[in-house]
């Protein structure tokens, strides 16, 4: 038996679905998350299987702590890409334990902001950060990751454009679950052209998934940020990590916000308003920290997931937690994760340049739907400064503070964001308010959108 939402479509629930029903849409929701939530771990060197676990009890938390009201996934965030392959300020490059804490802290600052949005409201809060921070940042964001791409794409640009060229044409052309999974296309269509054509890649792929098992725990202590802290803990390589990037949550606060504001339209519910965004930013927050101090990448809502809501128009959030559930058990097979580690790096390049380009056009979009006023002279201050610092500090070299026996290292990133918020506080003019164009708000998303 259907029912009909408040913008009088007709949905489903668990009771009209059915269990069989109910296990092939989570895992619809598994497949449409899968391809993203992997690459991550692909690109930065994150271990897979703990990603697919905390993205999995991630999720579950977040469901909990929201009253299991919200129909949403959350997968690996790529805005915290560029937290990972950091570099102190004598040049030596930051683990990724250390970078792990890093993120873990980025965590707790959706609860100081959550605490705020409880205190004061949406409003007020987000006049902090307008789209003429948030949005140069998000360009930047995208461009600062570019090189690498292009890095990997240069070991076979074959592969890499049959990955390119999959990606766009799902994106393009493809209908239902094939607009949704573009990534996940891409990757596998280049995987298997990468297998074909380049006999090295072949055996590769073969001696590595061979020499893994088929069972094993997906948590590796000395993966995880908590055993950075032994006798060993280099102070400044930890403040360093901290400092540079925490900034970045600023963005991907904004992008879930978002998120909530586009599932509350594709749902007909207004979760803006309950379970409120000061719970569902505890949620996502909390799910971040956790994942990152055990060494999985920073959970982000996920944009697929929502356009699988779309498109299936079954909101019950059960099929979500469902679709967590097989993410957790996936986790414990090695075998599997070793399937994703032995990616060929020009079918990871290839896809990862579709994905850098994408946020930082993201970007670009927010910028753009939020209507940003250009004649001003403030807010072209404001974006240079941005710009120019993230891209500038980036070539020449971080920032380097020292205090007391330690020296920080901030990147062009940090650098622009916290500039840019103070320069948006003090110059006269802000004109923006959360709320007012709804096209706008939700427009800041780096999962794939499908509207």
């Amino acid at each position: 038996m259907e029912k009909i939402n408040e913008t009088n479509e007709a949905v489903y629930d668990a009771t009209t679905l059915g269990a069989p029903r109910m296990l092939v849409l989570g895992l619809q929701h598994l497949f449409a998350m899968f391809g993203a939530t992997v690459l991550v771990p692909a690109i930065t060197g994150l271990n897979v299987s703990t990603t697919l676990f905390f993205a999995g009890l991630g999720t579950l938390i977040f469901h909990l702590i929201t009253g299991k009201k919200v129909p949403a996934f959350l997968g690996s965030s790529f805005a915290f890409l560029g937290a990972f392959g950091l570099v102190t300020a004598s040049g030596q490059d930051i683990p990724l334990t250390y970078s792990c804490f890093g993120v873990a802290c980025s965590g707790l600052m959706y609860l100081v902001l959550a605490f705020f949005f409880k205190q004061f409201g949406a409003k007020k809060v987000m006049r902090f950060f307008p789209p003429i921070v948030t949005g140069p940042i998000i360009i930047c964001i995208g461009l600062s990751l570019a090189g690498s791409a292009i890095t990997n794409c240069q070991a076979n640009w074959l592969v890499a454009l049959v990955a390119i060229g999959v990606v766009v044409a799902a994106n393009i052309w493809g209908k239902g679950m094939v607009k949704i999974v573009p990534i996940l296309l891409g990757v596998v269509s280049s995987y298997l052209f990468a297998m074909i054509v380049d006999p090295a890649a072949r055996a590769n792929v073969a001696a590595t998934v061979a020499a893994a098992d088929w069972f094993g725990f997906p948590v590796i202590w000395e993966n995880t940020a908590l055993s950075i802290f032994n006798e060993n803990l280099d102070k400044g390589m930890l403040l360093t990590a901290v400092v540079t990037i925490v900034p970045i949550s600023l963005a991907t606060i904004v992008e879930h916000v978002g998120d909530m504001c586009a599932i509350s339209s594709t749902v007909g519910k207004n979760y803006v308003a309950d379970p409120g965004l000061h719970r569902t930013l505890c949620g996502d927050g909390v799910a971040t920290a956790i994942a990152a101090l055990f060494g999985a990448p920073a959970n982000t809502t996920y944009g697929e997931n929502t356009g699988v809501l779309a498109l299936s128009k079954v909101y019950d959030p059960k099929v979500i937690r469902l679709a967590a559930l097989f993410a957790m058990v996936l986790a414990f097979c090695p075998k599997f994760a070793a399937l994703i580690v032995a990616m060929p790096a020009a079918t990871m390049g290839g896809v990862s340049l579709v994905l850098y380009g994408m946020i930082s056009a993201v970007g670009v979009r927010n910028v753009v739907e939020n209507q940003v006023d250009f004649t001003k002279s403030r807010n072209v201050l404001i974006a240079a400064m941005i710009m120019g610092l993230a891209v500038g500090v980036t070539y020449s070299g971080s920032i380097l503070i020292p205090i007391g026996s330690v020296t920080i290292s901030l990147s062009g990133l940090a650098v622009a964001a916290l500039i840019g918020i103070f320069m948006n506080a003090v110059l006269p003019g802000k004109d923006y308010e959360f709320g007012a164009n709804e096209q706008g708000d939700t427009s800041v998303n780096f999962g794939s959108r499908n509207d």
